[in-house]
């Protein structure tokens, strides 16, 4: 089994510093440009928002920004997936264009096995399988088409890139799909050929068996006609207005007293957890709910990146089961008196630790501040969010 990626604190350290954000600004867009593949630890925590944006802004200063934009849409939907929980998992607008089809449930076995005689999409399909990774292009020109030109129900597709991708974020993950769908987003994102020529350097397209007669010739417009009905006249219906959430604070407001058990997570695997950083002596537990496997199914792949990140932590007991059942049982094994988490948006996380605080007190430990969130007010659109907040994230950790 071939590994893109190790886990653990030493490798994303690694990655780190050897990015370079000047070059990522200049190239991003292409797929052999210099982006920083820095996804997988800072979906689980190895590294932190705030610690990526202080060495890219050690390293670049103001040159930066570009890069710390990209991590600001990271922050973005996870306060959005914190103010919605599940319903992200939903569509949340009404898209401005309707598709000409109903969507289709399942995945088709064409694009399961690359088999669709398109060598772009015959391309990420193998590389999603085989390394458990894309480039963002490669991510949203997939699911473009998938949602497009094949009528995939933007929500199947979603689950599917779920459980093979190593950085495997449902936050980031749906909340682009519905980007791309237009079900989150003023438009659908659609891919053409010309913009794959452009950022691939023709590489795919000249080796293609269709090229020049494929479902993604021409420009938006000619898409637009082939793939929607419109009949909203090209205009989007309101845009959601999303409230941020509150600091998560679950339960009554009382904290663990001398010794809590530290509750490590999927967005927390690493001594420098918030909450292990804060209790570096104290037991740690990482727990593998059987819903979190049964909701995303993930690959081989992902688990060894995750029991990668693991082995790092010293004396970490792991324990299948509902947290809500084993962490009482955990604390009561080894003496503690409460529980100690780091701060996190998955619902999963916080619908259990509220259900821990009815017998047991739960401490939330705040992770660096990327950003300050004080003046958010709606999280309807990136744009707002970055405007509100785009000072403070270009702004390093004070000393």
């Amino acid at each position: 089994m071939a590994l893109a990626f190790r886990g653990g604190r030493a490798p994303a350290v690694a990655c780190l510093d050897g990015f370079d954000p000047e070059a990522y600004a200049r190239t991003r867009n292409h797929v052999t440009g210099g982006v920083s593949r820095l996804s997988p630890w800072i979906r689980h925590g190895v590294l932190s928002l705030a610690e990526v944006r202080d060495a890219a802004l050690e390293r670049a200063g103001q040159a930066a920004e570009k890069f710390i934009s990209e991590l600001g849409w990271r922050h973005y939907w996870r306060e959005v997936q914190a103010s919605l929980g599940p319903g992200i998992g939903v569509s949340i607008e009404q898209p401005a264009a309707r598709p000409r089809r109903p969507p289709v449930a399942a995945m088709p076995g064409d694009v399961l096995a690359a088999a669709t005689g398109l060598a772009c999409i015959d391309e990420f399909v193998r590389r999603l399988r085989d390394t458990g990774w894309l480039h963002n292009h490669e991510r949203m020109w997939l699911a473009s088409w998938l949602v497009h030109a094949r009528g995939i129900e933007w929500r199947t597709g979603a689950d599917w890139f779920l459980s093979h991708l190593v950085d495997g974020d449902p936050a980031s993950n749906h909340l682009s799909w519905q980007w791309i769908a237009g079900t989150f987003s003023a438009k659908p994102y659609l891919f053409n050929r010309e913009n794959l020529d452009r950022f691939t350097g023709g590489a795919l397209c000249r080796r293609c068996p269709v090229f020049g007669r494929c479902d993604v010739e021409g420009d938006y417009e000619v898409l637009a006609e082939r793939w929607f009905i419109d009949d909203t006249g090209g205009r989007a219906g309101p845009t959601p207005r999303i409230l941020p959430a509150d600091a998560w604070r679950p339960g009554p407001s009382r904290a663990p007293g001398g010794r809590p058990l530290v509750w490590l997570t999927l967005d927390s695997l690493a001594v420098t957890s918030p909450a292990a950083a804060a209790h570096p002596d104290a037991p740690r537990v990482f727990v593998i709910d059987p819903r979190w496997l049964a909701a995303e199914r993930p690959t081989l792949k992902r688990l060894v990146f995750i029991w990668e990140c693991l082995a790092d932590v010293s004396g970490v007991d792991i324990h299948l089961g509902d947290p809500r059942d084993v962490l009482p049982r955990c604390a009561a094994a080894v003496g503690c008196d409460g529980v100690a988490v780091a701060d996190t948006s998955c619902p999963l996380v916080r619908n259990a630790a509220a259900d821990l605080t009815a017998n047991l007190p739960v401490a939330v430990h705040d992770w660096p501040t990327f950003c300050d969130r004080s003046r958010l007010k709606d999280l309807g659109r990136f744009s707002r969010y970055w405007q509100k907040v785009a000072g403070s994230a270009m702004q390093p950790t004070p000393p």
